[in-house]
């Protein structure tokens, strides 16, 4: 889609998408899959089991490419030195305990270099390299505005609360390889909480639940919430709207928090993103709220404005150049100065899982460009 993506690339990366119950392999070539997946149990309980569906699934995947891959790079759930392709403790993986060196065990098995990230940051790569990112920049000139954006934060909506970081073209990772772990960002409605207890598929359920005064055991799942909220299935619509709003407030409290730091444009994806246009409002509402002063004052939460790109009126704002001609003192010279400063939240669209794996492809090949070792 842009200059910065790999769309060209001839080179072959096999990748993974990493889940409790499933492994799904597949093989990514110039931004596009090009051989059958290979989906597998997880035999999530039992390390031996579950490593050996690894070495299984990456050898069927890399016979399928005719062998001809460069590297494997995947996401797989932390904790973990990823840097080292070190798996730590992990929840939805039990067999995992202790330490687990996978990338390692990797290479020795195909002798090729392993990459191994977080999901959350892969997810925001791929979004920068192929996805919202030159997207935007492509609307921008495409309306004749000379704004153009290099950071983007990617935030991920589901079992909990994930967040890549990437600026000026670049994946922030940390020296922990900790970078934009937002569901640790305090929950603005509970102050003892982290803000994934307010953005979550169990905190959509949870907020029902206490709207209409149900027990936890009976709320629905979110899609169903959203139906309700929708009016296209019975149920209690408020409490199913409350309970996206609040998801919205609590959202926007954090990645209002990010955005301070990042300044850039912001992409959501994860499996409560198809409810956007029941939370985006709220969302959009915290990001240009107000604080107060110590007397009494406003300030602004961001310095920056921010739009609902998912909102045809409020992206059509964004794109719109308000640049005007000022002088230069001394001179007969004028530059253009654009007094708002902006930013924007869209929904992704190139989809959660297929962000992530053009982000792992896109991270190996900058890997092996740049001669890094895994």
């Amino acid at each position: 889609m842009s200059e910065m993506g790999n769309a060209r690339d001839p080179r072959i990366v096999l990748t993974l998408d990493a889940g409790g119950t499933k492994l799904a392999f597949s093989a990514v070539r110039g931004e596009e899959e090009i051989a059958e997946p290979v989906t597998l149990p997880a035999m999530a309980g039992d390390l031996a089991a579950c490593l050996g569906q690894i070495r299984r699934g990456f050898s069927e995947m890399h016979a399928r490419t005719g062998r001809a891959a460069v590297a494997i790079s995947f996401a797989f759930p932390g904790p973990a030195d990823y840097a080292r392709g070190i798996i730590g403790d992990l929840g939805n993986l039990p067999a995992f305990r202790g330490g687990v060196a996978l990338g390692p065990m990797l290479e020795d098995a195909f002798g090729l270099p392993v990459f191994l990230n977080n999901d959350g940051d892969l997810f925001a790569f791929g979004e920068a390299k192929a996805g919202l990112l030159p997207e935007i920049n492509e609307a921008l000139a495409a309306a004749g505005s000379a704004r153009r954006y290099r950071n983007l934060l990617g935030v991920t909506l589901g079992t909990g609360f994930g967040g890549g970081l990437v600026h000026d073209g670049r994946l922030v990772l940390g020296d922990n390889g900790a970078a934009a772990e937002i569901w640790l960002v305090r929950h603005k409605l509970d102050r003892n909480a982290c803000a994934e207890e307010g953005v979550s598929i169990r905190a959509v359920r949870r907020a029902y639940a206490q709207a209409a005064g149900l027990p936890l055991a009976e709320a629905p799942e979110p899609k169903e919430i959203a139906s309700i909220a929708s009016g296209a299935a019975p149920g209690d619509a408020a409490a199913a709207r409350e309970a996206f709003h609040r998801l919205g407030e609590v959202a926007g409290d954090a990645l209002a928090n990010a955005l301070t730091l990042v300044d850039g444009l912001a992409v959501i994806g994860g499996g409560l993103s198809g409810a956007a246009p029941l939370f985006l409002p709220a969302l959009i509402a915290e990001l240009n709220a107000t604080l107060t002063t110590a007397d009494g004052g406003r300030v602004p939460r961001l310095e920056v404005r921010a739009f609902n790109l998912e909102d045809p009126a409020e992206r059509a704002a964004f794109l719109a150049s308000e640049a005007r001609e000022i002088p230069v003192p001394g001179s007969d010279r004028t530059v253009l100065y654009d007094p708002e400063k902006r930013i924007g939240v869209g929904v992704s669209k190139l989809g959660t899982s297929r962000a992530v794996a053009l982000g792992a492809y896109a991270f190996a090949l900058e890997a092996l460009d740049r001669g890094m070792p895994r």
